[in-house]
């Protein structure tokens, strides 16, 4: 069944565009292409989200706050990805936050992400100390659209770590957007920006159509280190 068009999502809550359904791959691609995700705590029926303004960071242009940066040089950290999806999702679902009791990430919600990633849709940013995981987040590609779903830190900047590896990663690869859904000060300071919901809307139509430019995302090539990263700059040349 169709979503309603996000433009008649509520103003009060802030995009709140439909109830109910279920957590199928095909719903969830489709909700994705449409800019519409889910978010609902335990015990809620499943509720819908396309809020206006949405907060995005431009992958070419995204940078680390350089006093944050200069602090990456004292550490050996490497950043992988699609290695321990599972291990990432549980981490966002468990780690404590400040103010925040309980999470948003259910048993449902995980063996749906968890169907997505075997599916090759839905992917993790991995941050690791030796081997052990400090950092990482996780969310969905589509063509050449990413929409980032959760972060965490078991170590000091290791969810900013993550972020600005998979911001360099999707500008090297052509992906000029990463969603990052709603605004909160924390990602304002890491350079997100709002963007009008009609505008998000127009260019997630087109990068979810395009061909995805990653063909292996657990590329070993592609891992990362915390001393690329301290150099300062996200990008690279665009693969064509």
């Amino acid at each position: 069944a169709p979503f309603p068009p996000a433009e008649r999502a509520l103003r009060e809550p802030d995009g709140l565009l439909a109830i109910g359904g279920d957590l199928s791959p095909t719903r969830l691609l489709n909700a994705y292409r449409h800019g519409i995700f889910p978010w609902y705590g335990p015990g809620q029926p499943i509720l819908w989200w396309s809020p206006d303004p949405r907060m995005v960071f431009e992958t070419a242009t995204f940078r680390l706050p350089s006093r944050f940066r200069r602090s990456l040089r004292r550490l050996d950290w490497e950043v992988r990805f699609d290695t321990c999806f599972e291990a990432v999702i549980d981490a966002c679902a468990t780690i404590p936050r400040g103010g925040e009791a309980g999470t948003w990430i259910t048993a449902e919600m995980r063996q749906a992400y968890l169907a997505l990633h075997r599916l090759g849709h839905a992917h993790s940013v991995e941050v690791f100390a030796g081997e052990e995981l400090v950092g990482g987040l996780y969310g969905v590609g589509i063509g050449r659209m990413f929409f980032g779903e959760s972060m965490f830190s078991a170590a000091s900047g290791g969810s900013k770590i993550a972020l600005a590896a998979l911001a360099r990663r999707l500008a090297q690869a052509g992906c000029p957007l990463l969603d990052a859904q709603v605004a909160n000060p924390h990602l304002q300071r890491l350079g997100g920006t709002p963007m009008p919901r009609a505008r998000f809307l127009e260019q997630v139509s087109g990068l979810c159509a395009a061909p995805c430019p990653i063909d292996d995302w657990a590329d070993p090539a592609a891992r990362t280190t915390t001393a690329t990263l301290a150099a300062g700059s996200s990008t690279a040349s665009p693969t064509p």
